[in-house]
């Protein structure tokens, strides 16, 4: 079962895109359909290209590439709206910043960026299959250009008039990375990323990759919610004791004054009925309004 579900994997899959962009040629080819310009080169890190995270609520699959010119570029897919993109994007424009500097180096020297997400759902809104970022002044409105883009694509777009007709067909792929989804488009650029993906999923090394990583992550989601249940059982373990706790002392007040009005007026027969009596103990205190 897992074999046949890993060779049904869509390029959506964040595992399969990442292995397939570790490939520097696949990489810079849809960096070309995404960014609509030629690209001679592209270096795909192999110490950071993909990150396994261990904060239980995702695995990081990401992709860094820099090219001839020096331009570095994050690409991630993303399958689940966390709601969180804006905040995550300058999470990665300062975690790439900061790498690209040694200390006592000039700002000056930080390289362009791009950071380009591909999202199985629309991040926006706007039904558009294209969202890119620009950073301008409030009051003029002109350009503020410190050499950071942002880019992000979506698969449920509906404006095919408004973008290439290459990058709608580039997401009909990633959403459906099938032969007939191929032989639709008849594009040789999407044909050599098929290919490779083909191949990719031929791989019985990747494919053990995959089912590790997929095992790992069922084990940290059962560990994770074990820990939660345990964390939840204890809390309500503690709010019970506490209730037991405070009723005891609101019980220990409200004998303590039946009894002096008992003791007061001398009725020695009620008062034996409230020590050895719960049912008479309870009429006592509403005969008392205590």
């Amino acid at each position: 079962m897992a074999s046949e579900n890993f060779k049904k994997l869509n390029l959506s899959n964040a595992f399969l895109f990442a292995a397939a962009l570790e490939d520097p040629e696949i990489c810079r080819l849809v960096l070309e359909i995404i960014l609509e310009r030629p690209i001679d080169h592209v270096t795909v890190k192999p110490e950071r290209n993909i990150l396994f995270s261990s904060d239980f609520r995702s695995v990081r699959l990401d992709v860094y590439a820099s090219d001839q010119v020096q331009v570095g570029y994050h690409l991630e897919m993303q399958s689940k709206n966390e709601r969180n993109l804006p905040k995550r994007t300058r999470y990665h424009q300062a975690e790439i910043d900061i790498s690209s500097l040694k200390p006592g180096d000039n700002f000056n020297q930080l390289k362009p960026t791009y950071i380009i997400f591909i999202c199985s759902f629309d991040p926006f809104g706007k039904r558009l299959y294209r969202y890119t970022i620009e950073k301008r002044f409030a009051e003029t409105g002109d350009l503020y250009d410190d050499e950071t883009h942002v880019v992000f694509l979506n698969t449920k777009g509906r404006n095919p008039d408004d973008v290439p007709e290459l990058l709608v067909d580039f997401l009909k792929y990633v959403e459906s990375s099938t032969d007939r989804t191929i032989q639709k488009s008849n594009n040789d650029t999407l044909k050599k990323l098929h290919t490779r993906v083909q191949e990719l999923k031929d791989s019985r090394e990747l494919e053990g990759r995959y089912m590790w990583l997929t095992e790992w992550l069922e084990s940290e989601l059962e560990d994770r919610l074990d820990e939660r249940l345990k964390d939840e059982l204890e809390e309500r373990l503690k709010d019970e004791r506490e209730k037991m706790q405070q009723e005891a002392v609101r019980n220990q007040e409200r004998f303590r004054k039946l009894f002096l009005v008992l003791t007061d007026s001398g009725s020695q027969e009620d008062l034996d009925k409230a020590l050895h009596d719960p049912e008479a103990l309870e009429e006592l205190y509403t005969k008392y309004n205590i």
